[in-house]
């Protein structure tokens, strides 16, 4: 049975964020207009950077949702890979989960409400319960080949750790070619 939620209330100011942010989402093939019965309320998150991002409350839907089990690695494992490395670096993969795509009979379930109409995701969103898994999994699977050897992945983000300079070179060289 689809769950629709009403909208939350939005300061006015919100207003102008949640528009730019839907026409961003849409002028990029994340979003499309919907006319869904499935409907979760959006609302804001303040970021570091004082500005704010657009975040649908899922709640209702991950409730329904079959988990996926695909294990996130233990941290204290992922920190004891590093022994003998001195060089580090982080690729955060910014918008990652919006690189994989929602299945068609799916992005009905994705569908939001807000004051200027519903929309659903044609790209993966955040904040749906298995997002994390499913994106893991697909970057595990990408990079096989170095995994555990110079570099861990922990679901958005891509560590690449060595014993020096110049081979963290040829270690972040062969993972750029890789993504």
């Amino acid at each position: 049975t689809p769950v629709a939620r009403a909208p939350y209330r939005l300061a006015p100011s919100g207003m102008k964020d949640l528009s730019e942010q839907l026409k961003d989402l849409s002028d990029k093939g994340s979003i499309r207009p919907s006319s869904s019965p499935w409907g979760a309320p959006v609302l804001f998150v303040k970021k570091k950077d004082g500005s704010f991002r657009m975040c649908i409350d899922y709640r209702e839907l991950n409730k329904l949702t079959v988990k996926n089990c695909y294990p996130l690695p233990r941290i204290d494992d992922l920190f004891n890979q590093f022994q003998g490395s001195s060089v580090y670096s982080k690729i955060n993969l910014r918008s990652g989960y919006h690189q994989l795509r929602v299945r068609e009979e799916d992005i009905p379930k994705t569908t939001f409400r807000t004051r200027y109409g519903h929309y659903e995701f044609q790209a993966m969103p955040f904040r749906l319960t298995n997002a994390p898994a499913v994106f893991m999994d697909l970057m595990n699977r990408v990079c096989k080949p170095y995994l555990d050897k110079f570099m861990i992945t922990f679901i958005n983000d891509i560590l690449i750790y060595s014993k020096d300079e110049k081979e963290h070179e040829e270690h972040l060289k062969a993972i750029l070619e890789l993504l």
